[in-house]
């Protein structure tokens, strides 16, 4: 039997909005302040995205990226897109991506896990490419959380931003590199601590939904923080297991941005100094399907990620949906 091509990511690329806005911004009209926010989870600023959609920041972030390669939309045959903030319940927001870019070759849908949106499509996209169905693919994840952000609400509306990062896989001819391992879970307890009330079609939008707040983010925080540190750190810990690495085979950890004391247990965890943890929550907070290949981006944009790094994927987010992926850096 033939063995399966491996995938690799090739190019990156990322945006976030240019409107900045600092813990100050909330005091204005919420019972909160910079130091409160800080300490509780490693959030300094965030970006806000004033007009457009997630397509739009999702279009800077793939326009980029195919820059960085030194290739045109037409060349990309597949468009996977992880988000939760849709442009519409339908069609798909990889659609819209396609239409704007001029992929008027590839194909796409999307794909929503909430905070792990974004590593669930990897898995997926990276299985397209080892068997053979396609040699260029993005995977996007871009997320509007300022959409569905209730500014009413100081335990929620503080933690989120706008942005979007993409990645590009292809066939890796070094078997030495490219994407190696996923396990990938879901636990449907965590179903009640974090979710959105309405708009799906258990409560549709009515004058009720919109009066009664219920489209916007709602969360348990003590009750997620609690099962994400686990989650994160098992997810971490399953990858280490399944792949025989010590602390000295991994250059960096990705982990989901949510809460730096979450980043930071799950560091310990797998015996990690934070050296060798890509943290932007302070700058961008938490920007859900976004926030690791906003990190691949920046971190690879600076110099700091190098062929044959070894690199631990790790998230957690509602359904409860929580994972894990290990690559060896390709480019």
């Amino acid at each position: 039997m033939k063995s399966l091509t491996r995938a690799a990511i090739t190019s990156v690329g990322h945006y976030v909005p240019e409107h900045v806005v600092d813990n100050h911004y909330f005091e204005g009209f919420l019972e909160t302040n910079d130091q409160w926010i800080r300490e509780r989870t490693g959030i300094v600023e965030r970006r806000f995205l004033k007009e457009g959609a997630t397509s739009d920041m999702a279009v800077e972030a793939v326009n980029l990226c195919l820059e960085r390669r030194g290739i045109s939309a037409e060349e990309i045959e597949c468009i996977v897109m992880a988000t939760v903030t849709p442009d519409m319940l339908f069609p798909p927001t990889a659609s819209i991506v396609q239409g704007k870019i001029g992929a008027r070759n590839a194909w796409g849908f999307d794909i929503e896990a909430a905070c792990s949106s974004f590593l669930y499509a990897l898995n997926v996209g990276s299985r397209l490419v080892e068997a053979g169905a396609h040699r260029k693919v993005l995977v996007v994840g871009a997320d509007k959380m300022t959409s569905i952000a209730d500014f009413q609400d100081r335990n929620t509306c503080v933690l989120f931003g706008d942005g979007a990062g993409a990645v590009l896989l292809e066939p890796s001819e070094d078997e030495s590199v490219g994407l190696i391992d996923f396990d990938l879970h879901v636990d449907a307890s965590g179903i009640p601590y974090l979710y959105m009330p309405a708009g799906g079609s258990l409560c549709p939008p009515s004058i009720e939904t919109v009066t009664n707040r219920k489209h916007f983010v709602v969360q348990e925080g003590r009750t997620v923080f609690k099962a994400a540190v686990p989650g994160m750190a098992e997810a971490a810990e399953n990858m280490m297991r399944r792949n025989n690495l010590t602390p000295d085979d991994i250059r960096w950890l990705v982990p989901h941005q949510a809460n730096l004391r979450i980043i930071s247990a799950t560091a310990d965890r797998m015996g990690l100094p934070m050296e060798k943890v890509m943290v932007n929550i302070d700058r961008y907070g938490n920007t859900t399907s976004a926030t690791l290949p906003i990190c691949l981006s920046e971190w690879w944009e600076k110099g700091l990620l190098q062929k044959g790094d070894g690199v631990v994927l790790v998230t957690f987010g509602a359904g409860y949906t929580y994972g894990g992926g290990y690559m060896k850096w390709a480019y």
